[in-house]
């Protein structure tokens, strides 16, 4: 009930954060460009009203509009700089998390070995089925993946119901303690897989940098007047909104472009179907 409910929770995001999720990184780049464009138009008038009503010493407002946009500019790079480390921590503790469960998958996949039939080959093609829909997983949107989801969780309490009617059999064995951990292992980070790909820079943050972001914009129209200035600046938020799409792509952990690797369980798939249970007990007159 509980995965059921984070599951549920991760697929019914509403409001900005839904917003932000479906839509395509393209569409989210023009909306921005088209907001910070409209920012900067207003910045410009607002320039121009307001020079028509006051006079002043341009040498000093130039310098003081220069350090203004120059902090401005300054803070929203260690936002956006703070923003990106966010998302790649993340990135990084999903691509561990790969490696991990391959590990364990292949821990428990050996141990089990061990067992005494019919529980060896019961778990044994458990684990093979299990690492399967894994990979599948971790391929599928996760609007197309409640099916696989589902199955995962079956075959979890497959796992663990085959483990119990095992354990009768290894309780008086030295390695029955360091079993039943390594079966907890691959559940656990199963699990931990799963919520990693929940765990994402939260869109509040988003949200404050795109606010930022238009902003500065708009006192970028509003303090620089050459033609020269403005086209270098637009350049400079051009490229702080290709940092953007890519901190959000980075965060997008199945729909975006960058994802982690799953090699670790590719590997892992073609070494459990190259060594079935048999090749680690040959029949006697072999």
């Amino acid at each position: 009930m509980w995965r059921r409910d984070i599951r549920s929770d991760a697929m019914n995001v509403s409001g900005f954060g839904g917003w932000l999720e479906a839509t395509p990184l393209w569409l989210i780049a023009a909306c921005l460009i088209a907001a910070m464009s409209v920012s900067r138009v207003v910045g410009i008038a607002l320039r121009r009203r307001w020079k028509q009503g006051v006079a002043s010493d341009g040498s000093k407002s130039d310098g003081e509009e220069g350090f203004m946009l120059s902090s401005v500019v300054g803070l929203l790079a260690l936002l956006v700089g703070f923003t990106f480390a966010l998302a790649v921590d993340r990135f990084e503790t999903r691509r561990s998390l790969v490696l991990e469960e391959a590990n364990a998958i292949g821990t428990a996949y050996l141990r089990t070995q061990l067992l005494e039939e019919p529980h060896r080959s019961r778990i044994s093609r458990l684990l093979v089925d299990y690492t399967d829909n894994r990979l599948e997983l971790a391929r599928l949107p996760n609007a197309e993946a409640r099916p696989l989801m589902a199955r995962n969780d079956r075959m979890t309490t497959e796992l663990w119901v085959a483990t119990v009617a095992a354990w009768p059999t290894i309780r008086g064995m030295d390695f029955s303690s360091s079993y039943i951990d390594s079966m907890n292992s691959v559940i656990d980070l199963g699990e931990s897989r799963k919520i990693s790909r929940l765990a994402k820079v939260p869109y509040e943050v988003y949200g404050v940098l795109f606010v930022y972001l238009i902003a500065a914009s708009g006192l970028v129209g509003f303090t620089r007047e050459s033609r020269r200035e403005r086209w270098s600046t637009t350049f400079l938020f051009l490229l702080f909104t290709l940092a953007l799409g890519l901190i959000i792509d980075i965060d997008r952990p199945i729909d975006g472009a960058i994802h982690e690797s799953q090699k670790p369980m590719e590997d892992l798939r073609a070494s459990l179907r190259a060594t079935p249970p048999a090749v680690f007990h040959p029949r006697p007159d072999r």
